[in-house]
C-alpha cells in the first residue's frame, strides 16, 4: 500500500487515497502515454506507447499483467498521447489521440477510432474512421483527451499553455478535410506555477502543472485530469457543460513520489481511477474515490 494522498484544494469529508495495484509486466510498454478501460472485458485496460513506437494498442489487467495486443491498421503513431473508450449504438470503441506536438509545428492532428477488439497476441484491427483537425489559434501540444459522448465530441486539453485551453472536436466528420476544433476556453482549476518555476523548469525538469491525461466517466457524471504530480477529480452537476465543470474546485489527490505520471482512466462508472507512468515496468496506481460525496 502506498501512502495516502490528500485533497489540498477541495473541502471534502473524506480523503481519497491510492494504492499500488501492480506493475506493467510488458517491457515493450516503455512510455505509457494513454490508458482506457475495456467496455467488453472486465478488469482489462488498454494502453498505448508514445511517439516512436509501433501502431500497437496493448492490453493489461488492473495488476499490469500482459493480456495481449493488436495492431491498428491504417494509422500512424506520429505522437500518440492519449486513449479513450466509449460505447456508441451499443458498440464499444477506442479513440487513439495522436495529439502530441512538442514544438507546436504540426498543422493537423488526428483522432483514430476503432471497434474494440478482443485482446489477443499479434491481432490486427481495422480503423473504423478518423478525424483530422487543426486548432483555430495555431499549432499546440496536447497530451490529454476524452470523449464527451453526450455531445458527440472529443475534448482536448492543451499542455503547455498557462492556463491550459480546452478544445472540442466532433467524433465524426463527413468531410475528408481537416475540421477546425472549437476553442471552449481556459481550465483554471489546476495548480498554477509561479513565474520562477516556469523559468527554471528546463533546469529542474519539473513541469508539475502540465496536464498529461484526461478521462470522462462512462456515466458522464465525472472527469479526471492528470498532471505530473496529481489527479484532479471533478463532478458535473445536471445541465452543466464540461468547461464550467472543469473550472469548479476539484478534489486533488497528490501522487507523492510517483515519477513520470502520464496516463489515467476510470476503472468503473466513476469511482475508481487507474494511473500509470512513462517508465518501463511502471507502477499501476488505483485511486479510490468512493468516499467522495456526489453533489
Amino acid at each position: 500500500m502506498l501512502a495516502v494522498a490528500g485533497c489540498s484544494n477541495a473541502e471534502q469529508p473524506a480523503t481519497p487515497g491510492f494504492e499500488v495495484s501492480g506493475r506493467l509486466e510488458d517491457a515493450t510498454i516503455r512510455e505509457a502515454s494513454g490508458l482506457a478501460r475495456s467496455h467488453n472485458q472486465p478488469d482489462l485496460l488498454w494502453i498505448i506507447n508514445d511517439n516512436g513506437a509501433k501502431e500497437i494498442v496493448h492490453a493489461v489487467d488492473v495488476s499490469g499483467a500482459r493480456r495481449g495486443e493488436f495492431k491498428l491498421k491504417k494509422s500512424d503513431n506520429k505522437d500518440w498521447e492519449d486513449l479513450a473508450s466509449f460505447r456508441l449504438d451499443d458498440i464499444a470503441y477506442l479513440m487513439v489521440a495522436d495529439i502530441g506536438d512538442n514544438d507546436a509545428k504540426r498543422k493537423h492532428r488526428t483522432l483514430y477510432f476503432v471497434v474494440e477488439p478482443i485482446a489477443a497476441n499479434n491481432a490486427e484491427a481495422m480503423l473504423a474512421w478518423r478525424v483530422d483537425y487543426r486548432y483555430p489559434d495555431g499549432p499546440r501540444d496536447a497530451e490529454a483527451a476524452a470523449v464527451d459522448l453526450a455531445n458527440q465530441r472529443a475534448l482536448i486539453l492543451s499542455k503547455r499553455t498557462i492556463p491550459p485551453q480546452l478544445y472540442a472536436v466532433p467524433l465524426r466528420s463527413d468531410s475528408a478535410e481537416s475540421v477546425t476544433a472549437i476553442a471552449l476556453g481556459p481550465v483554471s482549476s489546476l495548480d498554477k506555477p509561479s513565474r520562477q518555476e516556469v523559468q527554471f523548469a528546463p533546469k529542474t525538469k519539473d513541469w508539475y502543472w502540465q496536464p498529461v491525461g484526461m478521462d470522462i466517466s462512462e456515466d458522464g457524471l465525472a472527469a479526471v485530469i492528470l498532471t505530473y504530480r496529481a489527479v484532479y477529480y471533478y463532478q458535473r452537476s445536471s445541465g452543466q457543460d464540461w468547461l464550467a465543470a472543469l473550472n469548479t474546485r476539484p478534489v486533488r489527490i497528490s501522487l507523492g513520489n510517483f515519477e513520470n505520471a502520464e496516463s489515467i482512466a476510470f476503472g468503473d462508472a466513476h469511482r475508481t481511477v487507474y494511473v500509470t507512468g512513462e517508465n518501463k515496468h511502471s507502477r499501476v496506481l488505483r485511486v479510490d474515490l468512493s468516499g467522495v460525496p456526489t453533489p
